[in-house]
């Protein structure tokens, strides 16, 4: 209470945002240029302040926005009514929204804070080829969710039907009583 406030030089002296700060939000990329975003609209569904808009389109072989059937052909946040509560963070299926550290979001006209999906995509990196084009890191969408990695042989194997976390917890405690009962054997 009796403590002396510390005085930061805004503009001038930007004070360092925590790790897991919600700020400006990003659309991301798959390592070949490819967008994560599938146009599920389930980011538009989760949001309580009906910020985002999502119209999703099926994706032409000949002209292939994102690894998956479809793609976000138009992606919409509007910051006049976003909160940055993160809940579309958590709805997205492909990690294809994220929030960034940047938090300098005021302006002076209202069209200028709804941000379109060009201006919301993460800028290409080295080795990146900008959209539409081929799938680069495998003929399958399961090879671009592994990244092009082959399952290595010591590696439980999980069905591909019915997928998902249960599949996968039956098959590490099939592993695990296998193991057990190889141990039991020796006595």
């Amino acid at each position: 209470m009796f403590m002396k406030s510390e005085t930061v030089q805004y503009p001038e002296v930007k004070k360092p945002t925590a790790p897991r700060f919600h700020g400006r939000h990003q659309l991301n990329r798959w390592p070949d240029g490819l967008e994560k975003c599938i146009g599920c609209e389930l980011c538009a569904w989760a949001c309580p302040a009906d910020a985002i808009f999502v119209e999703g389109a099926d994706n032409d072989p000949d002209e292939r926005y994102s690894p998956g059937e479809r793609y976000g052909r138009t992606y919409q946040i509007n910051y006049l009514r976003c909160i940055l509560c993160g809940l579309c963070i958590e709805a997205c299926p492909t990690r294809a929204l994220t929030m960034t550290n940047e938090y300098e979001l005021a302006d002076d006209s209202r069209e200028s804070l709804i941000y379109t999906k060009e201006m919301l995509l993460a800028p290409l990196r080295e080795g990146m080829e900008a959209p539409p084009h081929e799938m680069r890191l495998g003929d399958t969408e399961e090879d671009y969710y592994r990244l092009g990695l082959q399952p290595s042989d010591d590696a439980p194997t999980v069905p591909s039907e019915g997928g998902g976390r249960a599949s996968a917890d039956q098959a590490a405690k099939a592993a695990k009583r296998g193991r057990s009962r190889k141990g039991g054997e020796g006595k």
